[in-house]
């Protein structure tokens, strides 16, 4: 799509945030990596460009830069952070190590508006996180605020303006009207994104591209996956073949589940998989967590590949790849360190022939979830939490077998009927229930017991890159835990797990 603004990544945790926080206004955004070619970004014809944070410093040796000639094409652009210093040191001003640098919110003042700061506040609290500082400013700009450090800059001239913090983040209080003010006032930017516009775009590009052949998808019951499915389902009908694996490692009932809520409301066409014995045998005896998920990942695709060829003349395979997998796969910032392999099951492989069909792929979570009440699928459905690809497999510390994944199955189900007869199930981000390779004395009755220890854990987060534990009440805690201990055998100790991410990670593999 055309004429929206384009988004160059320097490597910001934030950047999906920006493109979210546009998109918002009813304006499409698109994220693309910071050395993409101009000739490419000048063909979507933006009517604004916004140069990302990042973590890198304009004056390494390998620094992530821009051609300037970006600069010269009067197409409005907005620098932020690593954005502001990078328009400093290509158009001739200087940048310098900073003192002692800025982290977290800070005091700004505005000693000369302009238009992106029009309606703002002379001080306000902005949320800063860089080390280097703008020394200089380059010919012709304006200073036009501060923080301990020059903190915004512009040439109104040139349609170029700068800020040293990030407005896109909900710490910087009026940081939204910045980017209203960006987006409307400063690049004029028509109002070109709607969800009911992009289903029905997509149902018609969906019948065209596959005229009448058949498609098949990998349904897992999740947000995404379904989504994909119904979208799909409404653009070809039967010609889709939707490919349910029973892992044995998901949660209660969670086959009939689907098969009640797509097969018999959607009229989905889905082929039951039970492959639950299957992966309980190849767990067998194995503690390690990568390898845990190495095996429940290269058996999904195994079980998937051989059902896959049983539809005659399926040419598609469809899956629920959403926005920010698109981003993360094309990003700038280079090998990081591996904390564990992607909680979602691996990709399926090259070989098994398909042409890839991912109707969400220009979406954030927070529209698939829209598209999904558009396309009538229950609020309650496109709102649960996320739940791993490997399941169970992974809230079962060490080896796997049947017996534990019944007694996490009960566990993990009692937390959750809990969370939506309280009305909390949407107030926290992602609640499930782990199971512990610890077993502890416990006295039932008059008898002493020598059983499993269970762990609540409950997390709140935007972004799911930083969580906090959530602060449920104690005496909702207290009934989970007495309900666990009293209805599920198996268990006598049950937990809470105050841990925030980092240093800790939401799942415990």
């Amino acid at each position: 799509m055309n004429n929206g603004i384009i988004i160059l990544d320097f490597g910001s945790q934030y950047n999906q945030l920006i493109a979210r926080r546009i998109r918002e206004l009813g304006v499409y955004s698109e994220v693309l990596p910071f050395n993409t070619p101009l000739e490419e970004i000048f063909a979507k014809n933006p009517v604004g460009i916004i140069l990302s944070g990042g973590p890198s410093s304009v004056n390494a040796e390998n620094a992530h830069l821009v051609d300037k000639a970006l600069f010269e094409k009067n197409i409005p652009i907005l620098g932020i952070c690593y954005g502001m210093q990078l328009t400093t040191h290509l158009l001739g001003g200087k940048v310098k190590k900073g003192e002692k640098g800025e982290y977290g919110k800070a005091k700004f003042e505005i000693q000369k508006s302009n238009a992106l700061l029009s309606g703002i506040s002379r001080f306000s609290t902005v949320w800063m996180s860089h080390f280097d500082e703008v020394e200089i400013a380059p010919e012709g700009f304006q200073i036009n605020g501060n923080t301990d450090v020059i903190s915004a800059i512009s040439d109104e001239s040139k349609k170029i303006y700068c800020v040293q913090f990030h407005p896109e983040v909900s710490h910087t209080e009026e940081g939204s009207r910045m980017i209203e003010n960006f987006v409307f006032n400063i690049c004029n930017a028509p109002k070109n994104w709607k969800l009911t516009n992009y289903i029905d775009k997509t149902v018609a590009e969906i019948r065209e591209k596959v005229g009448n052949q058949k498609v098949i998808l990998g349904l897992s019951g999740g947000v995404d996956s379904s989504v994909a499915a119904v979208l799909i389902h409404k653009a070809i009908g039967d010609q889709l073949t939707c490919i349910f694996v029973d892992t044995g490692l998901l949660r209660k009932n969670e086959a009939e589940k689907v098969m009640t809520n797509y097969g018999e409301h959607f009229h989905l066409n889905i082929k039951l998989i039970d492959a639950s014995e299957r992966f309980l045998n190849k767990l067998k005896g194995i503690s390690e967590p990568e390898e845990k998920r190495k095996i429940i990942g290269n058996e999904f695709v195994a079980v998937f590949d051989e059902e896959s060829h049983k539809i005659e003349g399926a040419k598609f395979l469809a899956q629920g790849t959403i926005y920010p997998d698109v981003i993360e796969s094309q990003s700038v910032k280079g090998p990081s360190a591996v904390i564990k392999s992607h909680h979602n099951v691996g990709g399926l492989p090259a070989e098994m022939d398909f042409e890839l069909l991912e109707p969400l792929r220009e979406l954030f979570k927070d529209e698939v979830r829209k598209v999904g009440e558009e396309l009538g699928i229950p609020h309650h459905l496109v709102h649960r939490h996320p739940f791993p690809g490997p399941g169970l497999g992974i809230r079962i510390l060490g080896d796997v077998d049947a017996e534990k994944v019944r007694i996490l199955q009960e566990a993990d189900d009692i937390f959750i009927e809990e969370l939506y007869k309280n009305n909390l199930y949407e107030k926290v981000s992602q609640a499930f229930v782990v199971l512990l390779p610890v077993k502890s004395v416990g006295v039932m009755g008059d008898e002493r017991t020598y059983e499993y220890t269970a762990v609540v854990r409950s997390a709140n987060t935007i972004d799911f890159m930083t969580a906090t534990w959530s602060r449920l009440p104690y005496e909702f805690l207290d009934t989970v835990s007495n309900r666990i201990i009293n209805e599920v055998r198996g268990i006598n100790r049950v937990t809470y797990d105050i841990s925030s991410k980092p240093p800790a990670t939401i799942e415990w593999e």
